[in-house]
């Protein structure tokens, strides 16, 4: 039965600095490289066919640091900036507290977790061109690439793994999952913890849990 695995990647600086990092192009901290490391030896006994990653350093970074980890060094890899995070727009290098302290923390917890509310788009030195994207937006990038790239992969038979991003993955859990704009909202992947899917032969999930 095929595999489609899932990796939010490690803890990346801005993570452990409590920042938002949308497409602002941060590499892991040490956790993060060791949460990769952690991630790498829990897949050890997965043979993948194919990866796919964004063009976001700290995705490829723990991308390969578990590609190592499992001795699939040489596997096939696709980069694309459909599976990037959520561009942040002007909240990007901003601190989480911080923003929660200004704006309050429903509207904290509404920009970051809501479905179709984009942060702030106003212009500024990490986001010269007023880009925002809500998870819906991220998800009208997302699922296409999935749907027409990824998915029919699955459907063959093969063993996919996707290194990514908290909100590029949570728009494939959110279709995956079959769930509600409600339910997304309390929806978090934590980072370097592989969530795997298994398909039968006709193409219907039958398992998905953390590894």
């Amino acid at each position: 039965m095929p595999h489609l695995l899932l990796l939010r990647h490690g803890e990346s600086q801005w993570n452990l600095e409590n920042r938002f990092t949308g497409w602002v192009d941060i590499p892991l901290s040490s956790k993060g490289e060791q949460e990769a490391r952690e991630a790498g030896e829990k897949l050890k006994s997965y043979k993948f066919d194919k990866a796919y990653t964004s063009v976001l350093k700290r995705a490829i970074e723990t991308l390969y640091i578990v590609l190592k980890v499992i001795d699939q060094k040489n596997l096939p890899v696709e980069y694309d900036q459909a599976l990037n995070e959520r561009h942040y727009g002007a909240l990007q290098g901003k601190n989480k507290a911080e923003i929660g302290k200004q704006y309050g923390e429903q509207q904290l917890k509404i920009w970051r977790r809501s479905y179709d509310v984009p942060p702030p788009k106003e212009k500024t030195e990490l986001n010269p061109d007023g880009i925002s994207e809500s998870l819906k937006d991220t998800a009208a990038r997302t699922l296409p690439y999935f749907e027409s790239k990824i998915l029919p992969e699955v459907l063959k038979g093969k063993n996919i793994l996707i290194a990514a991003h908290g909100n590029s993955l949570r728009s494939i859990v959110m279709q995956l999952d079959n769930l509600t704009k409600e339910e997304v909202l309390e929806l978090n992947i934590p980072t370097g913890v592989p969530l795997l899917y298994v398909y039968d032969g006709k193409g219907q999930i039958t398992e998905h849990k953390y590894l």
